[in-house]
């Protein structure tokens, strides 16, 4: 049988549309993970810039307000809050020495069903201190402005007891997430609380099907209605946090 021009277009007609029809089809799978990308990227950047927002704000308060102090963070994933308090507080002329507290192995394990939420889950979370210091030496925090208090706050903190550590705290950033955390931060806290300082919590509206938000219950739990100090709600953090004034009663 003979191959005609026509019998040879024919046969590659097809294939040519197979041809075009992958690739338009591999383009279109690229712009979607692309699109995905930003779309995810863009998430972060309104994050951050919640956060930026608020430590601009606290800082610019209380440096009008004279309040002086340390600025304190438990649970540093990723250095991104404590390098933008760094960066708010130097551009305010605040001159808080800051702190670091965090286990830098991710979340521990537990057993209390107040801590019970879908996404902390033991190691969760973990960024490796060697990795905290280089994000602080990028950007550009002077390792005499700082300080780093590694490990789980069941025995960190304890062992630092009532007159080790920061004694004059202007603003507690506490991103623990879980309830157990958050109550051992604020136990540690307590005595060191003061009129004018600035609690945040970063997961103060995280809550699950079945649990009140750990940070939340914590703090109803640390500060009930006939104790000393009162907490009078400051701004909100993004979708999650919420921020408070510390008030002694009158």
């Amino acid at each position: 049988m003979g191959v005609t021009a026509r019998s040879i277009a024919k046969a590659i007609l097809p294939a040519r549309l197979t041809l075009r029809l992958r690739q338009t089809m591999q383009a279109s799978r690229e712009a979607s993970y692309r699109r995905r990308g930003v779309i995810e990227l863009d998430l972060h950047a309104r994050e951050w810039a919640c956060r930026d927002e608020f430590f601009f704000n606290a800082f610019q308060a209380l440096t009008f307000n004279g309040i002086k102090g340390d600025y304190c963070e438990f649970g540093s994933h990723g250095c991104v809050t404590f390098r933008l308090a760094y960066k708010q507080s130097r551009r305010l002329g605040h001159r808080a020495r800051l702190w670091a507290f965090d286990s830098f192995a991710g979340f521990p394990a537990s057993t209390d069903e107040r801590d019970d939420h879908p996404k902390w889950k033991k190691g969760g979370m973990s960024f490796a201190l060697d990795q905290f210091n280089s994000a602080c030496e990028l950007a550009g925090i002077a390792t005499a402005d700082y300080e780093v208090v590694p490990g789980y706050y069941d025995q960190s903190l304890p062992s630092l007891g009532r007159d080790g550590g920061p004694q004059d705290i202007c603003l507690a950033y506490i991103d623990c997430d879980m309830y157990t955390s958050t109550k051992m931060v604020l136990d540690f806290l307590a005595p060191r609380l003061k009129h004018g300082m600035i609690i945040a919590f970063d997961d103060y509206y995280c809550w699950s099907t079945t649990q009140p938000s750990g940070e939340r219950l914590a703090m109803r739990h640390a500060f009930p209605d006939d104790g000393r100090w009162e907490l009078v709600p400051y701004q909100t953090i993004g979708w999650a946090g919420a921020s408070f004034v510390v008030e002694a009663k009158q």
